[in-house]
């Protein structure tokens, strides 16, 4: 199999709690992504080794591990929670594969740690499966995100608003600590063990500042830079988290803990993918706004170890590094290398005929590749007011116009950075509701198999499944769109 080790051990007890995962009854596996055991030096037949679904289920100890719970806090919806940490996580250990990265393994839902406030530790297989989908989704989008290497079903039923399957999802992450691990050594007045953890972090994940004599500060900078650059991808993608607590936060940067996720379908600034968001603090329109409050929490957190002026002087770089990021991908999805003030005014003309027309996000900017030359009835037919989309077309053209690049080559590289298909929560839905109701894990294989390489056509992957392509890219149907779902689903 591998050989772990946990490095985050070695900072003492202050920040864990050594728990072994609680062993379960009659573990299967639900699904497994190959190129994940690679990437962590596994030979991908270990799935077929008997004791894969007892090591990733909580029912073995992998060599070398030191499964730990992490201690953490933070802010809750806008409140401060002294009472988080992994309630129903323990993080096994790290790996260093053959290309010299370091990943940490982590198995998810493996029972009650003394974080779990009185819950039971478990996860719904539901649940689990998103985020294994969701993970490899945003991976094949090309998006910084934490990975899964597998999901391994529980006979037993849990019980959330209804009676619900259970799993262990193994999560693989560059990193587990979060923002709010932080925030605990701030709050419980403890500058010694953040002043530790911080030299850890910077020793495991950054490492080119651990010599310099501002080391923090660099770091800290890094942290906002990373987090800017991930929101507008989010953003650029119609990908809404759902949960953006600052205990959901990665320190490098990454998409982490994955709750009631979507990917918008018709264009929607105010879509809310969690259906407990009663008040949309985590809607679309707000990501990067939260971006920039969380990061300002991690700033206080950090207070004993940056000055208060540089913290202000960091967070400054925030929106400009975002604005420069989200303008570059924009314009690449629109096909146009001159992003002035010209282009800013064409795209949110664009947004707003998107949002008045309720045309889908994601297949608007993939059919606009098709422009001039293609057929433009599939785009056209998005927009009830066709006198306005032509107009605006008109428009796109003159700016297509004045940088003279062939149509085919412009085509080929708005179809590399539009996906023509995206993990869409009714098709999530339709493959949960028949593993869960059939035990039939079929559509969930499909779907990842699909978002590896979510830009092309995949004609041959499609004939191999026979499958209907036309089924996975077309337009959200009306009774699905907006859908949001529950922490447990």
């Amino acid at each position: 199999m591998i050989n772990l080790e946990n490095h985050f051990a070695a900072l003492g007890e202050d920040f864990y709690q050594l728990k072994n995962p609680d062993p379960v009854s009659e573990p299967y596996l639900v699904d497994f992504e190959p190129d994940v055991a690679r990437l962590l030096g596994m030979d991908p037949d270990a799935v077929r080794n008997l004791d894969f679904v007892d090591y990733f289920g909580g029912n073995k100890i992998l060599p070398g591990s030191n499964p730990l719970a992490m201690a953490y806090t933070g802010h809750q919806f806008g409140s401060y929670n002294p009472r988080i940490g992994d309630g129903r996580a323990v993080l096994l250990g790290d790996v260093k594969n053959p290309d010299g990265d370091d990943w940490e393994i982590s198995l998810k839902g493996c029972g009650p740690t003394r974080f779990a406030r009185g819950f039971d530790g478990r996860a719904t297989l539901r649940a689990s499966i998103r985020e294994h989908l969701a993970g490899e989704a945003l991976h094949g989008l090309g998006v910084p995100t934490t990975r899964s290497l597998a999901v391994v079903g529980i006979r037993d039923l849990i019980h959330r608003e209804t009676p619900e399957l259970a799993a262990v999802l193994t999560r693989v992450a560059r990193s587990h600590i979060r923002f709010g691990s932080f925030e605990n050594f701030h709050y419980t007045n403890r500058p010694t063990l953040g002043k530790n953890l911080a030299n850890y972090t910077i020793h495991r994940h950054y490492p080119q500042f651990a010599k310099e004599a501002d080391k923090y500060r660099l770091f800290y900078r890094h942290v906002i830079l990373r987090t800017a650059r991930l929101i507008a991808q989010w953003q650029s993608f119609g990908f809404v988290h759902g949960v953006m607590n600052t205990d959901n936060m990665s320190i490098v940067g990454d998409t982490f803990d994955y709750g009631p996720f979507g990917f918008m379908d018709a264009f929607n600034p105010n879509f809310i993918p969690n259906h407990s968001d009663s008040n949309g603090r985590y809607s679309f329109a707000r990501q990067p706004e939260i971006g920039f409050w969380n990061l300002q929490k991690l700033g206080t957190a950090l207070g004993a170890l940056i000055d208060e002026d540089a913290i202000k002087q960091e967070l400054a770089g925030y929106q400009p590094e975002y604005n420069r990021v989200y303008r570059s991908i924009i314009a690449s999805k629109m096909g146009i290398q001159i992003a002035d003030s010209a282009f800013h005014d064409l795209g949110g003309a664009l947004f707003q005929l998107l949002y008045s027309n309720g045309a889908d996000y994601t297949n608007f900017f993939r059919r606009l590749g098709d422009f001039p030359d293609g057929n433009m009835e599939p785009l056209l037919a998005m927009f009830e007011n066709k006198k306005e989309i032509k107009d605006w077309l008109a428009q796109y053209r003159s700016l297509l116009d004045r940088e003279d690049r062939p149509p085919e080559e412009r085509r080929e590289s708005m179809n590399a950075v539009n996906p023509k298909f995206i993990l869409r929560n009714y098709l999530a839905h339709q493959a949960l509701e028949k593993a869960v109701k059939e035990a039939d894990f079929s559509e969930v294989v499909n779907l990842r198999l699909l978002l590896r390489d979510p830009f092309s056509d995949n004609t041959e992957l499609f004939q191999n499944l026979n499958l209907d392509p036309e089924r996975y890219c077309a337009d959200t149907p009306r009774k699905w769109i907006g859908m949001q779902v529950s922490c447990s689903a």
